[in-house]
């Protein structure tokens, strides 16, 4: 393939993903020129390794690249950003307990799901974006993310329970 036709395929194939791409890392990053920096880096590596890229789902392919650029940036300039406090609250569930980011979606108050979002740690701030935002399955955010499908589902639990905590938390300030 020459390189006019690889370019032709890459724009064709991973070019309409540019506003996942920016979303995920504008949430990891929590900057918009930080996002745009790491954006303009994965695609400049996605096209580097675009002969690897073999047609499978061309959204996770490149999220995934997005999301190691920007795990990479993050631990090399805010390492405190990629730690996890234990908090036993959080690691219990109830057992009718609503997806708080999809009821704060719902609602009319985008800034407080924003700034709620904001507060969670990088690990629980993906989850809920890639499913709750971009709509991802388990099984994609397992794989561009990298771990087994079951921690998919437990992170994805205490990341929403968190939310949940911050939003409640939020909801009684307000006056």
């Amino acid at each position: 393939m020459g390189e006019k036709d690889k370019l032709e395929h890459f724009e064709q194939a991973i070019l309409p993903h540019l506003d996942a791409a920016y979303n995920l890392a504008r949430w990891l990053t929590r900057n918009e020129h930080d996002a745009q920096d790491m954006v303009q880096e994965a695609y400049l590596r996605a096209f580097k390794f675009f002969d690897g890229f073999h047609g499978a789902d061309a959204r996770a392919w490149l999220l995934t690249i997005v999301r190691n650029t920007c795990y990479t940036w993050l631990d090399q300039n805010r390492a405190r950003d990629m730690t996890t406090p234990f908090d036993e609250e959080i690691h219990t569930t109830e057992d009718n307990a609503l997806n708080p980011s999809a009821m704060a979606l719902k609602s009319s108050d985008m800034e407080m799901l924003k700034q709620s979002l904001e507060q969670l740690p990088a690990e629980f701030r993906e989850v809920i974006v890639l499913r709750d935002l971009e709509e991802f399955s388990y099984k994609q955010i397992a794989d561009v993310i990298d771990i087994p499908l079951g921690t998919v589902m437990s992170r994805l639990a205490r990341a929403r329970e968190r939310l949940k905590r911050i939003l409640c938390a939020r909801l009684k300030e307000k006056p």
